[in-house]
Formats: C-alpha cells, sequence, structure tokens
C-alpha cells in the first residue's frame, strides 16, 4: 500500500490505517481476542501498517490485544495511542496533568508490549492544563524516547498552534468525511500551513457510508451509535441521500460506497490517512481496496458539487460530547 508522511518529522505510515477501537469498545460487545489478534494481523498482511488505539478503549484493554496482535513485526508498525481521560475512562472527565501523561504512556508501553509508542495524543483538550504544558511534557518524553511523535485530537486551530510552537506536532486526529466536513473550514488549511498530518477517524461516517445502515437498523444496546442525533431513525432516513450519492458514483467505477468514500478522503490532501474500523474480514479488505479506486478531477468536482447541494441532518454528538471538542 502506498505510504504518506505525517507531519514535518517524516512519520510515514499506510495510506490507510485501521483503528482498532471498535474490536473492544464503542460498538456493542467486544470482538473476541482471537478473532481481533486474527484481524489485525491481517490487516498488516493486507499492507496497513498504521494502528489506533488509545488507554479509554476498554481501559487498556484494547492496548493489550493490539500490543499481542502486533508483536511478531512490531517494528515494522506505527502505533498511535492516546492519553486525556481520568482513569482512562471517557465518562469521567478529562486529566492531562503532566504525571497523568507520564502514568498513562508507562502504562500503555506495558499494555502494548513495546518501549517506545510511534504516536502519541492528546484525546481532548484539557481547559484546566495550558496546552503549552502539555507540549512541554511530550517533548520530555521524547527526548527520554518513549514516544516518537505526538499529536491531537479534535483539537481547535488557535490550540493546534500553541502546541506546535512548543512541539512539533506530526498529526491531527479529527473526525472527517463525505458525513462530517468541517474540518474544511479551518483545520485543514491551518494543518497544510503549519505541515501537519490529519488523520481522519470514522471516514465512513460511523458505518452509516457502506450503505449498510438504513432507518429501520437496529444497534446493538451499548452501541454508541444510539445517542449520536445523526444517528436517529428520522435522521438516518433523511441522509440517505448521500448515500444514494456513493452507490451510484459506486457503481461507475466498480467499486463499493465504502471505497468511493475513502478514495475521496484520500484524494482530499496527499498528508491524510484515514484510519477505518472494522470487526468483520470482509469489510477490511473492502476497505483496503478502497486505496486503489482512482477518483478523477471530474469525479471530484462532480462530488464536490454535489455535496453542496446535499444538506446532511442532526448533530454529530450529543451536547456533552460536542462541548469537549475544537477547544
Amino acid at each position: 500500500m502506498e505510504k504518506r508522511i505525517l507531519g514535518n518529522q517524516g512519520l510515514a505510515v499506510s495510506a490507510l490505517g485501521l483503528g482498532c477501537m471498535g474490536l473492544t469498545f464503542g460498538y456493542g460487545p467486544a470482538t473476541d481476542e482471537t478473532e481481533a489478534v486474527s484481524l489485525i494481523r491481517n490487516a498488516f498482511d493486507l499492507g496497513i501498517t498504521f494502528f489506533d488505539t488509545a488507554e479509554a478503549y476498554s481501559q487498556g484493554g484494547n492496548e493489550i490485544v493490539l500490543g499481542k496482535a502486533v508483536q511478531p513485526f512490531r517494528n515494522q508498525v506505527v502505533i498511535a495511542t492516546k492519553f486525556g481521560f481520568q482513569d482512562g475512562d471517557a465518562t469521567k472527565g478529562l486529566d492531562s496533568r503532566p504525571e497523568r501523561i507520564r502514568q498513562v504512556v508507562e502504562n500503555s508501553l506495558k499494555h502494548l508490549q513495546t518501549d517506545y509508542i510511534d504516536l502519541l495524543y492528546q484525546h481532548r483538550v484539557d481547559p484546566n492544563i495550558p496546552i503549552e504544558e502539555v507540549a512541554g511534557t511530550i517533548r520530555e518524553l521524547i527526548n527520554e524516547g518513549k514516544i516518537k511523535h505526538w499529536g491531537l485530537s479534535e483539537a481547535g486551530a488557535e490550540t493546534i498552534r500553541k502546541a506546535h510552537a512548543v512541539q512539533p506536532v506530526a498529526a491531527l486526529q479529527s473526525e472527517y468525511s463525505m458525513f462530517f466536513r468541517d474540518a474544511e473550514k479551518e483545520i485543514i488549511p491551518t494543518l497544510e500551513e503549519l505541515g501537519i498530518g490529519f488523520v481522519p477517524f470514522s471516514p465512513l461516517g460511523k458505518g452509516f457510508l457502506t450503505g449498510a445502515i438504513n432507518e429501520t437498523t437496529q444497534f446493538d444496546k451499548d452501541d454508541f451509535r444510539n445517542i449520536v442525533p445523526r444517528f436517529s431513525e428520522e435522521n438516518r432516513k433523511a441522509n440517505q441521500t448521500l448515500v444514494n450519492l456513493l452507490k451510484n458514483l459506486a457503481n461507475e467505477k466498480e467499486a463499493t460506497p465504502a471505497q468511493i468514500a475513502l478514495a475521496w478522503l484520500l484524494a482530499q490532501k496527499s498528508f491524510i490517512a484515514p484510519i477505518p474500523g472494522t470487526t468483520k474480514l470482509h469489510r477490511l479488505k473492502e476497505n483496503v481496496g478502497g486505496a486503489t479506486v482512482q477518483l478523477s478531477e471530474n469525479d471530484l468536482a462532480k462530488i464536490k458539487q454535489s455535496l453542496t447541494e446535499i444538506e446532511i441532518v442532526g448533530d454529530r454528538y450529543p451536547q456533552h460530547l460536542q462541548n469537549r471538542v475544537g477547544k
């Protein structure tokens, strides 16, 4: 698979990564560990060398699965993980105190069975801790060899600039897809100016852009999408217009809607490396195929025009979660 460079420090990753969250957290029951390990190893065999996890995904449980899976080829992959929540629990609030960052790093190194983290993100900006203080702690950890690069998640442009001035930021991870394009307004221009990579999570709109979800879909009781306004039954019905656009394009290209959605993201900027997640091998193979779909300038122009004519209905987060982003 094509490699892409995140940031001006030369962090090379596969054009598509694998978001591991859903293997243990967020979308219903955890995947059997043996199956999860097998999926991650299949991803590597298919050319993916960029794997994303976080302390907050099952309080280290997700890191443990990823660490076990990549052990045979650890030095050939890039592992990204995150700090920033009290006790590693996203329901408890934020905590980016320097001593907490250091504790999370030690825990993550142990969980991942490694002696360095390739990319460490602040999971959400902590308004109680100046970002310069966070960046200074990261700089110390880089000097100690415990982490190689760092990044931010869902941060606003001003915070990105302040952080980058203290310790160069390799990547920003935020939501970006045809289903949620807010990053185009200010974030992507800021990243391009500063030489920072962009790692879109939910590049398939939390599964919506695959075409496998409609207004009758029933989610597991523990599925995060149950509390997302955009995924209410009426909004799923209203937003099918976007899925229909993808299906039409997919038919023209002999591809799938998911592959078109990923190809579109990859065509936006050369420093973008999306991290679709899945628990299913056939979906993994389908996603990898998205990296080979070519969209012409004419295709992209038509999509751009179509997107301006489609109104996406529903907020992407309930208010209490929206309050944590863009700080």
